[in-house]
């Protein structure tokens, strides 16, 4: 049966899930996606754009297919919600050789933190708060500290000292590290790159928030990112951390620049509430 190549715009709240990728332990966006799929008589594994670990959102994850009916068919078949936590915004034709990971030349992801406490309440499942942490416990972390540790992640490296020791040493690029000040004692940080390791942001995230609330050196920090050594870092928890979107060369996108701007049935709520800057 001839099948085309199908690519999905999803979106789903981490803290629904122990993960993407399928494990015994479940539930995984992987197998409930797989189980909607079956349902209405799809037999295909999608593959993701990357994989997110548990309690992590996903704004924007785009899911490879192969499939017997065009996209239209497909979203006439599913939910837009075909299960709690988790959404479907488009389904599109892909090029041919598309593929979710492979064919993408990078992400950016967004995190979010509470830095004097004064953040809405509506945000604190959804944000972290560094003082909860013992190293940071009582320690006045300044907007006008962080921004430029941030932005010294920014550069081509191997980032060794930022990640699982499970992913393999390889030069990756951070393009932009930024924070942006959403207002009302939250903030946002914004990472963009070409790939990224296991934890490589929560571990560079934590890290440079201890850096500039003086729980670690300038110069530790420094001589991790030059390579030379490691670094007792901070995983920053998993609940701020957003996928937020996943970029394709222009000829291949299946998204418009609108749709990535304003996407459908994304909800206008945390984790996924948009700043425009």
């Amino acid at each position: 049966m001839k099948t085309s190549r199908i690519a999905l715009w999803v979106w789903y709240r981490g803290d629904f899930f122990r993960g993407f990728q399928s494990q015994l332990q479940g539930p995984t966006v992987q197998d409930r996606l797989v189980a909607a799929l079956t349902a209405v008589g799809l037999r295909s594994r999608p593959s993701p754009a990357g994989r997110t670990d548990k309690g992590v959102h996903a704004r924007m994850q785009i899911v490879s297919l192969r499939s017997p009916i065009g996209p239209e068919e497909l979203l006439g078949h599913l939910s837009p919600n075909p299960f709690p936590g988790f959404g479907i915004s488009y389904a599109r034709l892909a090029a041919d050789g598309f593929h979710a990971q492979w064919s993408n030349v990078g992400k950016e992801y967004r995190y979010r933190i509470r830095l004097d406490g004064r953040a809405s309440d509506r945000w604190a499942p959804f944000s972290w708060t560094p003082e909860d942490h013992p190293r940071l416990s009582g320690r006045a972390i300044r907007p006008e500290a962080l921004a430029p540790i941030l932005r010294a992640l920014e550069g081509k490296r191997d980032f060794a000292a930022f990640h699982e020791s499970s992913s393999p040493r390889r030069i990756r690029t951070i393009r932009t590290a930024e924070l942006v000040d959403l207002g009302d004692g939250l903030a946002e940080i914004r990472i963009s790159g070409d790939r990224f390791a296991r934890y490589q942001v929560r571990f560079m995230v934590g890290s440079a928030v201890a850096v500039a609330a003086g729980a670690i050196s300038r110069d530790a920090f420094g001589a991790a990112l030059a390579g030379a050594e490691t670094i007792a870092g901070i995983k920053a928890p998993a609940a701020g951390l957003v996928l937020w979107e996943v970029h394709y060369p222009l000829a291949i996108d299946p998204f418009g620049p609108e749709e990535r701007r304003d996407p459908d049935g994304v909800p206008a709520e945390p984790p996924f509430e948009s700043v425009h800057r």
